[in-house]
């Protein structure tokens, strides 16, 4: 565990480690200039690319939003004809698949590259392993370099969704020193500080989809889009999760912001409701019967959609749930120096809870900040790498 104060260097969230040699610091700065499109090119994955000939840097980029340009293919058009014969460092293994552009490895032989260094390879189905083997027949020099773990960090999103079909979930809390998510009397606003829930609005532009329940919808009316200067566009989908569709007609989600509404209701709906709320311009799948959404049915529905990544924002029952079907794969919790007590006052997770430690789930704290007067922690569930 790490814990970062402010001023560090970070990529990800994730304290820089400095170069030991030259190779680490063309890299680094490979994956700091990756970083630069978060929030902008998903379904694609970040990647950072610097070409470096004799010693000197002439040319670098970076994947700025999806259908555009991809990081290699910058750097080369920036160095021109300085490409010839220099090294390439990014941070992914380089494509070889016709998409919304040519393959990279295309233009990596056209400009007569010398040698390609990557991060990490492309696990992707329909790319691992491509690239690399067209730019080894091509004459091209490619071996795999340093900080393999910070590059797959930098894409957990994208890596778990090409892996496994599933969206990333980030679970998103604010709570009190003595862990309470709100007062006895259900107040939260606002436990934590300014500097947190800023952090909150990036959290929100660098995710797909933004997640609540309909308890949070009833209680809070929340718009769910991000207010950041540097949003530009963002527009992560809106669900609720919903199965009895209760959901107002007149919610803010369902009128305002430029964000697409989802809404997710079981096989029991009435259906008069999923009309209503249709009429409102947002979108409605079915996921389960009962009184229950089936959480795994959503998360392959949203694969499906292009979703890579999910913020969790919902209170502690949606909380508990994707907790018990394993789906949570990372939590952001902010620590607010404030102790509310009270027997009545929620947690972060509802329910019963486990009856014995041997079965409680377990993560690892990754890394700790400073955020405002509060305290930001990072952590992954064990068994995730």
């Amino acid at each position: 565990m790490e814990f970062l104060g402010p001023g560090e260097k970070l990529i990800y969230e994730m304290k820089a480690p400095e170069p030991k040699s030259a190779d680490e610091g063309y890299m680094l700065r490979a994956l700091r200039i990756a970083e630069l499109g978060r929030g902008r090119v998903s379904p694609n994955p970040l990647v950072g690319a610097v070409l470096v000939k004799n010693g000197v840097i002439v040319g670098e980029g970076y994947h700025a939003f999806a259908g555009g340009p991809h990081a290699e293919v910058v750097a080369i058009e920036m160095a021109g004809s300085m490409a010839e014969g220099a090294i390439l460092y990014v941070t992914l293994e380089p494509c070889n698949h016709h998409g919304k552009t040519p393959p990279c490895t295309q233009a990596i032989a056209k400009a007569r590259v010398k040698k390609v260094v990557y991060s990490t390879e492309d696990t992707n189905p329909d790319v691992t392993g491509g690239g690399s083997r067209v730019l080894k027949s091509a004459g091209v020099e490619v071996v795999r370099g340093p900080f393999s773990e910070i590059a797959r960090r930098q894409n957990e999103s994208y890596f778990k969704s090409v892996e496994t079909g599933f969206p990333f979930v980030t679970l998103k809390m604010g709570l009190s020193l003595d862990g309470k998510v709100a007062t006895g009397a259900g107040k939260s606003k606002w436990i934590t500080s300014k500097h947190s829930r800023d952090d909150v609005q990036r959290m929100r532009m660098e995710n797909d989809a933004i997640m609540v329940g309909i308890g949070t919808v009833l209680a809070d009316d929340p718009l769910l889009t991000p207010r950041t200067s540097d949003a530009r566009g963002s527009c992560p989908l809106r669900v609720v999760l919903d199965s009895n569709c209760r959901i107002p007609p007149e919610s803010r989600i369902l009128n305002e912001g430029e964000s697409p509404a989802l809404v997710v209701v079981s096989k029991s709906a009435p259906r008069e409701r999923i009309e209503a709320i249709k009429r409102r311009g947002a979108e409605v799948i079915i996921a389960g019967v009962g009184n229950r959404v089936d959480l795994k049915e959503l998360m392959k529905a949203l694969s499906l959609r292009g979703v890579r990544s999910v913020l969790l924002e919902g209170g502690p029952t949606v909380a508990s749930s994707f907790l018990k079907e394993g789906l949570i794969d990372k939590m952001v919790f902010f620590v607010a120096p404030i102790v509310l007590g009270g027997h009545g006052a929620p947690g972060p997770f509802a329910g019963e809870g486990v009856k014995d430690l041997t079965e409680a789930w377990r993560f690892r704290i990754e890394t700790v900040f400073q955020s405002g007067n509060d305290l930001k922690i990072i952590a992954y569930p064990e068994d995730v790498g």
